[in-house]
């Protein structure tokens, strides 16, 4: 694919330091810029590889300038996460995606962004939109792939994955290690901060959207401000980590805004059924849904359709 690499560099509060890989045309240097972030037990690899695979390296292919950002500790930022780490989604929603945001506008302030995530990386995207609204006027759209707040479906899945092992056997491993080594143990592949695994798991029950830290009623400002055009894609296959009613349910609390939730599944025209992951890395993605994403980022949204 004709795209070049770049490792930034961006030094935050309490000594961290934030990487972000910069993935643009090899030729082109006036593509609109775009923000990718991860979700829990995640980072920016999700996005791209080393052999050019993923929507990142995609993009940079149609012309756009990525920004694929590693929250705290995870990927190539520094230091990585140990029982020392203190930081949590607090910082990412009030520190680090503003500071992300504040490092693309100096490079490229001639063109608005578009921010796009993966999972749990939407939930703070949408919260760092509601809190600091200013940040509205220079985002064009929004894409989430799987991305829900509150895990409101009873299935099997929902049992084993989020009651027993995130709420319950997460919490006995970081009461032993300090922070949750999800990699080691092959949960996910990156780790997560005492943290930050406690205020995701607050969040994912059926609860308010307010700030653990602080009090911040973030449902309460979403009624306030309106969302750029967000794109919600889920997948068929996402029982529990980011099934369809519970993105429509995150639609629904993030206020009005012009928006298309689209399932991702063969009985709604797609190549395949995708999980939480696939939807994102597989192979048959940049033929089938990726140049939707495209036409979103382009301003074609009326052609997109809500499926569900």
């Amino acid at each position: 694919m004709p795209y070049r690499e770049q490792s930034l560099y961006l030094p935050v509060s309490g000594g961290d330091t934030l990487h972000l890989r910069r993935i643009r045309h090899a030729t082109q240097d006036h593509g609109a810029p775009v923000l990718l972030l991860h979700g829990v037990m995640g980072n920016g690899r999700i996005f791209y590889s080393d052999s050019g695979k993923g929507l990142a390296p995609w993009l940079a292919a149609q012309g756009y300038d990525c920004f694929v950002l590693d929250l705290r500790g995870r990927g190539q930022s520094t230091p990585k996460i140990s029982r020392a780490s203190r930081h949590g989604q607090t910082e990412t929603i009030t520190q680090d995606l503003p500071a992300a945001f504040e490092l693309i506008r100096r490079l490229r302030p001639d063109r608005p962004m578009h921010w796009l995530a993966h999972s749990w990386g939407g939930v703070h995207m949408s919260s760092a939109l509601v809190r600091y609204p200013a940040l509205l006027a220079h985002i064009e759209s929004v894409v989430y792939f799987g991305s829900k707040r509150s895990v409101h479906v009873k299935n099997l899945n929902k049992l084993i994955e989020v009651d027993l092992m995130w709420n319950l056997a997460s919490r006995l491993i970081i009461r032993t290690c300090g922070y949750l080594p999800a990699r080691r143990i092959g949960l996910g592949a990156d780790n997560e901060s005492d943290k930050s695994h406690l205020h995701s798991k607050l969040w994912a029950k059926v609860a308010p959207w307010v700030d653990a830290d602080d009090g911040f009623d973030y449902r309460a400002a979403a009624q306030k401000v309106t969302l750029p055009p967000t794109l919600y894609l889920a997948a068929l296959r996402d029982p529990c980590r980011g099934h369809v009613d519970d993105v429509r349910r995150f639609r629904a609390e993030s206020g009005p805004h012009f928006s298309r939730v689209h399932l991702l599944a063969k009985k709604t025209g797609h190549c395949h059924d995708y999980d939480h992951v696939s939807l994102l890395t597989h192979p048959d993605a940049i033929r089938d849904h990726f140049p939707m994403v495209a036409d979103w980022l382009s301003g074609r949204r009326q052609e997109i359709t809500e499926n569900i």
